[in-house]
């Protein structure tokens, strides 16, 4: 609450109040049986508006100036880790010490980053609280609520590195920008805490674009599958008679959070396909049967996804779930590929539409900056875009 701005809240308020006004006006007050003079109507919206408004104007006010005091007298405060040993770290230590306290941050401990010995004046003013590879155990046994990594901008691959250790965790990240990210106007750059920082988004998508992509998931996949019910059956049927075999494939994916759920398939390979192991489909797989290769083409053997969307552990698009014996070897090469268990996995993704479907494990790195992209720039307006194209493709029939 603290961290709102007071203008931004009236802007809000004033245009929801706008909008609830209008909606019970015309629902309950608006009745132009026998009446005549209609200034009434116009003198009830505006009385109504600005009773709303002003009432809940004071409250919200007074709310938000309250918890800002608390916080500046300290009664209010966030445990803070700072993640570095060097001399950036003092100095960032330094000024979140003069300019931190009005945002309740209350400064730990810190974690050193390499094997450089600990800047001395650090060390002196904050407790140890680990390696900067225990961040998760850390972050869980000293309850911290904010993590500020004050490590050379310049570092990318550490900083990627601790991002990722980071993740899942329940607490606000902030790094120091890069100069030229900041001229270029590449990033959103904040200067609440005297240095400027980057806070790292934690969620992805405002609330209303949460409830409502998965309102269109659970509805568009409902009435997919009972107006695509002829597809359906003469898809299995032909399925049933193009080779021996069951007609759905079920195969163990990881979804959100890193949990794993079964994905449902029109099966497209023979019985026993992969007995000699995990391996990605190639263009000429001999393992796919004839029909098996045009419903690839047309995307027909996802269709039975749809009722992993229904049950919530899919979306209409995100990126495409991969199993954990290829997820372990990607992060060998990609750490950062776990940012991808962030989203529920979709039936169609940014990645599939512009990169395609992958081969070897080099390509599903490649494919990776299309998902990547993909979370950092969520909207249902993106979503919309995926699925549009992913609409062109099946109908060109230019799927695997």
């Amino acid at each position: 609450i603290f961290r709102k701005s007071r203008l931004s809240e009236i802007i809000r308020l004033a245009r929801v109040s706008l909008l609830g006004t209008v909606v019970i006006f015309f629902a309950l007050l608006l009745d132009d049986q026998g009446v005549s003079n209609y200034h009434a109507y116009y003198k009830t919206f505006a009385a109504y508006y600005l009773l709303h408004f002003t009432f809940t104007a004071v409250l919200r006010l007074w709310a938000v100036s309250s918890v800002q005091s608390l916080v500046r007298r300290g009664i209010i405060s966030f445990p803070t880790l700072l993640v570095g040993g060097s001399q950036l770290a003092r100095t960032t230590y330094h000024e979140l010490l003069r300019t931190g306290r009005h945002l309740g941050l209350r400064l730990v401990g810190y974690a050193p980053v390499g094997d450089a010995a600990p800047d001395a004046e650090l060390a002196a003013a904050l407790p140890l609280s680990g390696s900067y590879q225990r961040l998760p155990a850390i972050i869980r046994a000293g309850r911290i609520e904010q993590v500020v990594i004050a490590i050379e901008p310049s570092e990318h691959r550490r900083i990627q590195e601790i991002l990722t250790l980071l993740e899942g965790s329940p607490v606000r990240v902030s790094v120091l920008p890069d100069l030229y990210q900041m001229l270029l106007g590449s990033v959103k750059v904040t200067h609440l805490f005297g240095t400027p920082l980057i806070e790292i988004k934690q969620d992805l998508l405002p609330v209303w674009q949460q409830v409502l992509k998965r309102v269109i998931d659970v509805v568009g996949s409902a009435l997919f599958l009972v107006f695509a019910s002829p597809v359906y059956a003469f898809t299995a049927l032909m399925v049933r008679s193009s080779s021996p075999g069951p007609i759905f494939y079920r195969q163990p994916r990881i979804g959100k959070n890193g949990v794993p759920f079964a994905i449902i398939k029109f099966r497209s390979m023979y019985v026993d396909a992969e007995k000699a192991g995990p391996a990605l489909s190639s263009d000429h797989d001999p393992r796919v049967t004839p029909w098996g290769r045009f419903m690839r083409k047309v995307r027909l053997d996802e269709f039975p996804q749809f009722w992993n969307v229904l049950k919530g552990e899919m979306s209409l698009v995100g990126p495409r779930p991969e199993r954990q014996f290829f997820i372990d070897q990607i992060v060998q090469i990609a750490p950062h590929y776990r940012h991808l268990h962030r989203v529920r996995p979709g039936l169609t993704s940014l990645g599939q539409v512009k990169y395609g479907y992958a081969e070897t494990v080099a390509q599903m790195v490649e494919r990776l900056k299309f998902d990547i992209l993909y979370i950092e720039n969520m909207s249902l307006a993106m979503d919309f875009r995926v699925l549009l194209y992913t609409l062109k493709i099946i109908v060109e029939g230019r799927g695997k």
